[in-house]
């Protein structure tokens, strides 16, 4: 009996380990409304595009809060790199929202999107 726990716990940590590694595709997905990455920067986009400083605004905040909540699932599992883009581009989004800057803004919403699609690559 001891000998099959001495071998089966290094395997079954190891083989729990590797799920969480590779899991990050499963767990960037969203669980419930309020944490839609991609749908909320697509709505960031629209409004920018609309010049509709104030909505795009609000939606930056729900969209930070929505990745505060992902990361907290992704954070084992995905590359701490991206993750750190990832939070720059949400800080530009934000600073070129706030000085209402077009191009900025449509700029850092595509490079965000393209800082989560790699997230579990």
């Amino acid at each position: 009996m001891r000998n099959l726990l001495t071998k089966a716990i290094p395997i079954l940590t190891l083989l729990l380990f590797i799920l969480i590694m590779n899991s990050d595709n499963v767990l960037k997905k969203p669980i419930s409304k309020d944490d839609d990455i991609p749908k909320s920067i697509q709505l960031i986009i629209y409004d920018v595009n609309a010049e509709r400083w104030n909505a795009a605004s609000k939606k930056t905040y729900a969209l930070s809060k929505a990745w505060k909540k992902v990361l907290a699932r992704v954070q084992f599992s995905a590359e701490k790199d991206e993750i750190d883009y990832f939070d720059v581009s949400l800080s530009r989004i934000k600073g070129a929202i706030t000085a209402k800057s077009k191009s900025d803004a449509i700029i850092e919403l595509n490079e965000a999107y393209e800082h989560w699609d790699n997230i579990g690559r």
